[in-house]
């Protein structure tokens, strides 16, 4: 099987758990809630997407022809050192082109996986880290894992019945709204709100577009 890549570089993770942690982001080409050509992107389930997944032309992106080249890939982005190597697999949707052997050859190469989903596809549990960040309008499959990151505010979305999912971290996210930062400000005083008022929940800021990475 062949892996379609919109980019891959190092950087910092930029929330959740690992935050601040050196990664290498493999982001994957495609999403399943989104129907794929671009004039009918405000068809989305997902209209709040802050990533650009559409097509392979990304920094470190093309089309890796097997799990191998892949993970050669992975290991030159990292560079040297073995010591902590840690990967995120994003996108887009990556569940729809993670497979075993992509996995054993991440894990051969020394790394841990982490993977961040809309938990519309079953995750096997050989994946390191499994971070889940559901979309209103969709149904999550994958209600057990790490990670559960839910974006704030998001209506429709049943944050109570997500209490009961089997995840180690609640986390809620504020929207990104871009350049309105009245919005921003708006969307990250309920964050803090519902924190506040819900303690099983903790706040997650993505503190890459803080520090200015990628």
């Amino acid at each position: 099987m062949s892996y379609a890549v919109k980019e891959m570089f190092v950087t910092l993770q930029g929330e959740g758990v690992h935050a601040g942690r050196r990664a290498v982001f493999a982001r994957f080409a495609g999403c399943n809630l989104w129907s794929g050509l671009e004039k009918d992107r405000a068809m989305a389930v997902c209209q709040f997407c802050d990533t650009d997944f559409i097509g392979m032309n990304g920094d470190g992106g093309g089309r890796f022809q097997d799990a191998a080249a892949f993970a050669d890939a992975v290991v030159a982005q990292w560079g040297e050192g073995e010591a902590a190597r840690f990967v995120v697999l994003t996108g887009g949707e990556p569940m729809l082109q993670v497979d075993d052997a992509l996995i054993h050859a991440l894990h051969e190469a020394g790394f841990k996986i982490a993977i961040e989903s809309n938990g519309t596809l079953p995750v096997p549990r050989s994946i390191d880290w499994i971070c889940i960040s559901p979309k209103a309008g969709s149904e999550t499959v994958q209600r057990s894992g790490d990670e559960l990151k839910l974006v704030w505010p998001q209506s429709g979305s049943d944050w109570e019945a997500m209490q009961d999912w089997d995840f180690a971290n609640h986390l809620l996210q504020p929207m990104d709204a871009r350049l309105d930062q009245a919005a921003n400000d708006a969307n990250l005083a309920e964050a803090i709100a519902f924190v506040q008022s819900h303690p099983q929940w903790r706040l997650s800021l993505q503190t890459h577009k803080i520090l200015g990475l990628a």
